[in-house]
């Protein structure tokens, strides 16, 4: 079982790029690694870092100045190949959500497998919050994934957004798909148990 989601507020990091590709969020040389472990030290590894392995001061999860476990990403983020690593770098760097316009689809569902919420708002919306953090790195986003809401506090913008309704129940619960089959152990048995 993973934590399970709650209504929390954060800072945010803002990467405002669009058609952010699976390669960008985790280059294919990392690939080779069937573990999760790791993965978030190679987030954005080709932006974050130089061919000698320094940090990029210029690259925003480097600037102390922008912290949280909200990414806030330009539209159509996790694009290209189908790698679940993308996710799996994500997560590992400690981002709950990741708000976007758009989502490739694959991405999307292997986020929501990870235990990564990936919250879809309108331009409008993400353009204000763009705005909103780089007037003030210390803005707050509040998600909400009871009531499927994410708020801008700095200037109390409110959007709603969807989600599969068994995902947010696994997210909710702490469940990826096993544990949720091993939480209906005893109604599987019931059932095998009456259709001898």
């Amino acid at each position: 079982m993973k934590d399970k989601f709650v209504t929390f507020s954060s800072t945010c990091i803002p990467l405002p790029m669009e058609n952010v590709d699976t390669d960008q969020i985790i280059p294919a040389r990392f690939l080779k690694a069937t573990s999760r472990q790791g993965f978030g030290d190679n987030l954005f590894r080709d932006w974050r870092y130089d061919k000698d392995g320094n940090p990029i001061k210029s690259f925003v999860l480097n600037d102390p100045t922008y912290s949280g476990t909200i990414l806030v990403a330009g539209k159509n983020f996790g694009s290209g190949s189908s790698r679940e690593h993308a996710a799996w770098a994500v997560a590992g760097y400690g981002f709950k959500v990741v708000v976007s316009s758009f989502f490739a689809d694959i991405f999307k569902n292997n986020a929501l497998n990870n235990c990564v919420l990936p919250v879809v708002v309108s331009e409008k919306f993400l353009a204000s919050l763009f705005s909103s953090i780089k007037a003030n790195p210390k803005a707050l986003v509040t998600v909400n994934l009871e009531e499927q809401t994410i708020t801008n506090e700095a200037t109390g913008e409110q959007e709603s957004f969807d989600i599969n309704p068994y995902k947010k129940n696994c997210l909710l619960q702490g469940y990826d798909d096993i544990d949720f089959l091993l939480s209906k152990k005893d109604d599987i048995t019931a059932w095998e148990n009456n259709h001898k």
